[in-house]
């Protein structure tokens, strides 16, 4: 038994009129509940984004998992044609919990699985990106490929590694991934688009990630002067504790250099080679048809690299906000355009309060809270987002 709320629809430029472009729906199942966004402008590829949350935070573990996977393949069955092309698993305890989800889920797909904690109280929660018309495989270079048209879009997830800290792991973790994408003809300054980077205890771990990523994009002409990635570098736990850093990974084999605009909002945001690290804070990729927004983690911070409103997790939610919108109206979208929201709170006491802002700002939009101390420990909340936007640009390659 199920239940759909349609909340919106946006209409499409006049050539595609007919077809709905974005819809946001709530779907209740037995024991869990997808928040999903739409994307269809009547060409071959529909897109959709999905959180799906347990009902009943009583439920044991293992019930738990099955009332989400139940919950998704329910939802596949009303999505005609779609398939997971990513898939992130947010655990309560990562140690317990990860090897039920690696032999429960058998999805043909990236898979990543984080402890990041859901605040509702409840121990597992998933984020889901799905398309229609695409062919998936696992390359030689075990990269997941999802193909259609002259683009193959390749996943990595929850890569790791042992090495002896968190500097050495993450570039070890750099340097295997700049071999396979050499495996797919593909660079790391060309071709990838976006990184997530968990970082167990970041507090005392996050210093050598930063140093490691800078070495690595420098030898590969990542530089203030070309361009760097869009990224997400949180908290994050791993199931083997000895793990310090795990990374998750979109390339665009294809992708051609006019497709790809970096975000900056300099009325608002600096750029973070000032404090010492290399990333974007939104990348813009854009298609004949439509336009994909990657923001990178954004928290409460102002163009001069400055925490803004210590120890005020409403301003410091307001102002991430307003950061976040800025970077979007950079790529001429705006908050209806976003198809999901991961938010991360230091601290869970401010969970109730922050869920009550989200609600009534963000009424139905697939949104997840959980808990992840962001890198910096005068920063209460960080959120990341990615927006899909229908464009007729026919100058650019249909996606």
């Amino acid at each position: 038994m199920l239940h759909v709320s349609q909340l919106f629809f946006v209409p499409l430029c006049p050539k595609v009129s007919n077809y709905m472009n974005q819809k946001l729906s709530h779907i209740d199942f037995e024991q869990a509940g997808a928040d999903v966004f739409c994307f269809d402008n009547g060409t071959q590829v529909r897109e959709y984004h999905a959180i799906i949350r347990v009902q009943q935070a009583c439920l044991p573990f293992a019930q738990q998992v099955e009332a989400v996977l139940n919950a998704y393949n329910s939802l596949l069955a009303q999505l005609p044609g779609a398939q997971a092309v990513f898939k992130r698993y947010f655990l309560s305890d990562a140690a317990n919990q990860a090897d039920a989800i690696v032999v429960n889920d058998v999805t043909d797909c990236a898979k990543s699985i984080i402890q990041q904690a859901p605040l509702d109280g409840t121990k597992v929660a998933l984020w889901v990106w799905l398309m229609t018309d695409v062919q998936t495989s696992m390359t030689q270079s075990e990269l997941y490929e999802v193909s259609h048209g002259q683009f193959r879009h390749l996943f990595n997830a929850s890569a790791h590694n042992l090495a002896a800290n968190s500097e050495y792991q993450m570039r070890l973790l750099f340097n295997e991934y700049i071999m396979q994408l050499a495996q797919e003809r593909c660079t790391l300054a060309d071709n990838c688009i976006r990184t997530w980077l968990f970082v167990n205890d970041i507090d005392l771990n996050y210093g050598g990630v930063v140093r490691a990523r800078n070495q690595v994009f420098f030898t590969q002409g990542l530089t203030v002067n070309t361009h760097f990635i869009a990224s997400t570098g949180i908290g994050g736990r791993q199931q083997d504790p000895n793990v310090l850093a795990q990374m998750d990974n979109y390339a665009i084999a294809g992708v051609r250099p006019e497709q790809v605009h970096y975000l900056y909002a300099p009325t608002h945001l600096n750029r973070t080679s000032d404090y010492g690290v290399s990333f974007e804070r939104g990348t813009m990729v854009s298609y004949a048809d439509r336009r994909h927004v990657f923001i990178s983690g954004t928290a409460s911070i102002n163009n001069k690299g400055e925490v803004m409103y210590p120890n005020d997790i409403v301003k410091q939610t307001q102002r991430m906000w307003e950061n976040v919108e800025a970077l979007l109206v950079e790529a001429d979208c705006n908050f209806d355009d976003v198809a999901h929201m991961i938010v991360y709170l230091r601290d869970v006491a401010d969970y109730q309060l922050v869920r009550s802002l989200y609600a009534e700002r963000f009424p139905g939009k697939p949104c997840v809270i959980v808990h992840a101390p962001v890198c910096r420990p005068g920063w209460l909340i960080e959120m990341e987002c990615m927006a899909v936007k229908a464009v007729c640009l026919p100058n650019m390659p249909q996606f």
